[in-house]
């Protein structure tokens, strides 16, 4: 289970430190990909080929689920953490989600987001100012 946030940099070769905590679950495989709100996720092999079928399930004569497969599939980079802790996030992931330098890796249960630190600070604070109203929204949920 991922859950915290935590502040990394990436070194000069586009390298993240994955955080301690993960690195186990991590080292069985995984796999980056675009996420959503300009994020990346990051999934451990197993959560990603759960995921994966249930996207290549999807009718692919709507329009809107290729378009989510495309962006999920097409995108996806496995990815290995090498001895100090580090995975290569690919340049094209780098510049969808915007990152530079400072990261943010927020654990979401099943995954892991990987954010420009600045981008992520601005999420927040327009979230946390309607979680009132999203809290109303998931109480309809069930929630």
């Amino acid at each position: 289970m991922f859950i915290g946030e935590y502040q990394h940099s990436l070194d000069g070769k586009g390298r993240l430190q994955v955080p301690v905590k993960f690195r186990s679950d991590l080292k069985v495989g995984a796999v980056v990909t675009r996420g959503l709100d300009s994020c990346l996720f990051l999934y451990t092999k197993h959560s990603w080929e759960e995921l994966a079928k249930k996207l290549a399930g999807l009718p692919i004569a709507r329009s809107k689920t290729r378009a989510f497969a495309r962006l999920m599939l097409a995108g996806a980079m496995d990815v290995e953490i090498d001895s100090q802790g580090r995975i290569l996030l690919p340049d094209y992931l780098r510049k969808y989600a915007g990152i530079k330098r400072q990261v943010v890796v927020a654990g979401l249960y099943n995954r892991l987001e990987l954010w420009d630190n600045a981008r992520w600070q601005n999420y927040k604070r327009a979230t946390e100012k309607t979680s009132g109203d999203i809290a109303e929204a998931l109480a309809e949920l069930g929630v």
